[in-house]
């Protein structure tokens, strides 16, 4: 039998024993114990929530939508209903319409043609020249400079045997009209290289470069005209400062002419300054130099350069001899131009060119019918939308982020779809989006078309997430005062975020 003292000693160690046994019993069921799951869309809803909310936004107006191309799910959207001016968003309907009604390998075509008779190395009558719209000819496509494609111009008319045209160079530029503003844009623009007019026989994107160069203090500055032509009258009132002083230089144009005014104060000893100023009347810009050109490479004009329209004599289309005709580069390529650089100049010309491949003459009004019957086609309500250029630089410009989602989803679809989105600018590679989101998990993902105006600021798109779900998505934020930078930094986390989105 157990004395007393063992039989309490074997109480406290079964007491012991059986809450051992209770706690670990306790442990074993909290282990198994479900627990709470996060749930990963609504933590991405909230958080994109915090940065359109932000304080700094509080007087402007947010515009988003997200979607999923793989499920066809909305993943987030504010305001997506709302009519929102896009800036250079535009230029995705505009391309998208380029694509799918003129065709990836669309070539714009410049034709030569002989009014006269040729007769031992002279034509004895006029040069016609008939554009297309063709907005390549510049440095941009040529090596070398602006003039380069004159300058093989003038080597095949000298090749087919023509050194000398007694007559006159026509410029035939009836395939667009002669309005070269757009439509909504602010008239302070009207010397800007951003705001360069369209036509259909167009140079160097019909800008014409200055450059300002430092000379002697105290006296006037350098300043030349690339091309150098006599298109354009400079008046110079800029001096040469000393080294210390501040160079601050306003070049602009006379309105309506091409007198343009150099003033201000370059440093010595500091760099060139160059500015890009638009000319006035394309087609007469086009003539000049090109006849500039050609005298340069010895083929002697006797005539003037005109207008066909200006003649002022009967020339009779039906009975030009041809000569040579130039093709542009494929579509695809011009289009790449237009959305990685956001070449305003670009967007207007192919816009045009749409009015004139579907109506028959190249206007704004014939490109955006054009374009609105293919966004109908597309299941956009074209007539909930404002169309007024193809650039985006107009203010009359009005969409919603559901139309420009709808408008990239569609694009996913189509067979275009890979040209579409390589002229995209790609984040922290190119274009546009060369300096933003680098060294980011969105750098090199990114494919977007950013958007800026005077108080607009929008980002529009592709991305993949890091489980490999294709988005696309819409950004657009209007009449906010805060610096760009800000607006900016807010797309390029949202941009981020989404790309960390997982819905593991």
């Amino acid at each position: 039998m157990l004395n007393t003292n063992t039989k309490i000693l074997f109480i406290l160690f079964f007491s012991a024993s059986l809450a051992i046994a209770q706690v670990a019993q306790k442990d074993t069921l909290s282990e198994k114990k479900p627990q709470p799951t996060v749930n990963q869309l609504a933590e991405l809803r909230d958080q994109l929530d915090d940065f359109f909310g932000d304080q700094s936004f509080n007087n402007a107006f947010w515009g988003v939508m997200v979607k999923s191309l793989k499920t066809g799910e909305v993943i987030y959207r504010r305001n997506a209903d709302k009519l929102f001016t896009p800036a250079s968003n535009m230029k995705l309907f505009t391309s998208a319409a380029a694509f799918l009604i003129l065709g990836a390998n669309y070539k714009y075509q410049t034709s030569f043609f002989a009014n006269g008779e040729f007769l031992r190395g002279t034509l004895k009558g006029d040069l016609v020249i008939q554009g297309s719209g063709d907005p390549t000819f510049s440095n941009l496509f040529f090596s070398g400079s602006a003039t380069k494609v004159f300058e093989d111009w003038a080597d095949t008319l000298k090749a087919k045997g023509i050194y000398e045209i007694t007559g006159d160079i026509f410029g035939d530029d009836s395939y667009f009209d002669n309005v070269g503003f757009g439509k909504g844009w602010s008239l302070d623009y009207e010397s800007s290289w951003f705001a360069a007019p369209s036509g259909a026989l167009s140079f160097d994107d019909n800008l014409a470069e200055i450059r300002i160069e430092a000379s002697e203090i105290n006296f006037p500055a350098k300043i030349t005209v690339v091309p150098e032509t006599n298109f354009v009258t400079i008046i110079p009132k800029v001096i040469t400062a000393d080294e210390n002083a501040e160079s601050d230089v306003k070049v602009t144009r006379v309105r309506g002419t091409n007198l343009i005014t150099a003033s201000g104060q370059i440093a010595k000893g500091s760099k060139a300054i160059i500015e890009h100023v638009s000319i006035s009347n394309p087609a007469m810009y086009f003539l000049t130099v090109l006849r500039e050109v050609l005298e340069k490479r010895g083929i002697i004009i006797r005539g003037k350069v005109a207008r066909l329209d200006d003649a002022g004599k009967n020339v009779d289309q039906n009975n030009l001899i041809p000569i040579f005709k130039h093709h542009s580069v494929p579509l695809r390529l011009i289009i790449r131009e237009m959305n990685k650089n956001s070449n305003n100049f670009y967007a207007e010309q192919i816009l045009k060119t749409i009015g004139m491949e579907e109506k028959d003459l190249g206007t704004v009004d014939n490109g955006v019918k054009a374009c609105k019957n293919l966004f109908n086609d597309m299941g956009i309500n074209a007539e909930s939308m404002v169309m007024a250029d193809g650039s985006g630089l107009s203010r009359l410009n009005l969409v919603t982020p559901r139309q420009i989602i709808n408008l990239l989803a569609y694009m996913y679809k189509n067979e275009e779809f890979e040209k579409y989105y390589e002229s995209l600018p790609i984040a922290g590679i190119d274009g546009t989006m060369t300096d933003r989101m680098k060294r980011t998990v969105a750098e090199g993902n990114v494919h977007a078309k950013p958007g800026f105006n005077e108080f607009v600021s929008a980002l529009s798109g592709y991305l993949r997430t890091t489980s490999g779900e294709p988005l696309v998505f819409s950004m657009i934020v209007n009449n906010y005062l805060t610096p760009p930078a800000l607006a900016n930094y807010i797309h390029d986390s949202v941009c981020q975020r989404l790309i960390n989105f997982n819905r593991n």
